[in-house]
């Protein structure tokens, strides 16, 4: 059985429709890498899949169970689907341990003492160890992003959910984000990650999900979607010819 099961999402706002049946599955162990043009949707999906934007319609089954629905247990739905957004979503007012434990202590109830412990294992897992006491100001975009990271694992979710994570990132960063990637995914982190970085996506997986218009068009290679693919657009947005 596949963790994510996405079966005919539907997303619509106000007269317009975002997402127009999507279809999808996770596995757990995944690293699956989800494209498009800007506008397809992408960060919608993200989004609906830990309810913090409601699906309109279809379904969205998470370990076997519909998570679609009013009697879902969303603090925990959250806890095991984490979140890292384009913009870090960190607290400025918090230092770098602070981000990262307070979740610990807010929704799993952990003393703060417990929590700064496994906040620190996790930042120093992630080479932040040196950071625990700064501030986001403090720090560079690579190394919040990794701060980001760490909060979203300390609550060893199920799956991370990455909403494009090189956007605010240089060259050399996102060759260090997808060896990062690759580290996580081989120690059995399962990751879903939009991006529109050709460069990250072509790093760390082979397959890749093509939305488009608010469907998925295309699962496969890079190379085969620039080359191969039947419409000369989704050629064209892989590097192909049209």
């Amino acid at each position: 059985m596949a963790l994510i099961q996405i079966r005919n999402l539907v997303k619509t706002f106000g007269t317009h429709t975002v997402l127009q049946g999507v279809n999808m599955e996770v596995q757990k162990g995944d690293l699956k890498v989800v494209m498009g043009p800007s506008g397809c949707g992408k960060s919608t999906l993200l989004r609906c899949l830990n309810r913090l934007v409601e699906p309109t319609s279809g379904e969205i089954h998470f370990r076997g169970e519909n998570i679609v629905g009013p009697n879902v247990n969303l603090r925990e739905l959250r806890q095991n689907i984490g979140f890292v957004f384009q913009q870090f979503a960190l607290y400025r007012h918090l230092t770098v341990l602070d981000n990262v434990s307070l979740g610990l202590r807010k929704l799993r109830g952990l003393k703060k003492a417990e929590a700064d412990e496994k906040a620190v294992a996790q930042l120093k897992y992630l080479d932040m160890e040196a950071h625990w006491n700064k501030y986001p100001a403090q720090i560079s975009g690579g190394q919040k992003q990794r701060v980001a990271i760490a909060r979203a694992l300390a609550m060893d979710p199920a799956v991370v959910v990455f909403d494009e994570p090189t956007s605010a990132l240089d060259p050399v960063m996102v060759r260090e984000v997808a060896e990062l990637f690759a580290r996580l995914n081989r120690e059995g982190v399962t990751m879903l990650c939009v991006t529109h970085d050709l460069t990250l996506a072509s790093q760390i997986s082979e397959k890749v999900v093509f939305l488009d218009r608010g469907v998925v068009r295309a699962e496969e290679k890079i190379q085969n979607l620039a080359k191969d693919h039947s419409d000369p657009q989704v050629r064209a947005f892989f590097g192909g010819k049209e």
